[in-house]
């Protein structure tokens, strides 16, 4: 038995359909307020540009804006979310519906230490370089 994902009790089809204000009771009340004070007008560009894109799949949307909330509108995009460096690709789904996009772009790499180098032992004084 496979068990579908529900996001308080609504499947994520239902989910999809749903407006912003028959969604914004279940969100976060931080993302509860962000929306209720009004979007800023770059984030009204950005719902735009993905209405625009959802009707042309051809178009990859690519943004700057990590503090956009994932909105029940974005289900099933895949957008280029700005890490600092490049657009890492983010495929929205519906557990993602309340969180900024920000959160699923890292801006830093993982720390993968290799062995010491030289001078960070007193034994390394005594290897030879070459």
């Amino acid at each position: 038995m496979v068990r579908k994902f529900k996001f308080q009790n609504m499947e994520a089809e239902e989910l999809s359909t749903k407006r912003v204000d028959q969604v914004l009771h279940m969100l976060s009340s931080r993302a509860r307020r962000s929306i209720k004070r009004g979007l800023l007008s770059r984030h009204r560009k950005f719902l735009q540009r993905l209405k625009v894109a959802r009707e042309n799949p051809n178009v990859f949307l690519r943004t700057h804006l990590r503090d956009m909330i994932v909105l029940p509108d974005m289900i099933g995009m895949t957008i280029g979310v700005y890490n600092g460096k490049e657009y890492v690709r983010v495929s929205i789904d519906a557990e993602m519906v309340g969180h900024y996009l920000g959160e699923f772009a890292p801006t830093r790499k993982r720390v993968e230490h290799s062995a010491p180098g030289v001078g960070a032992t007193r034994s390394s004084m005594y290897v030879p370089l070459k």
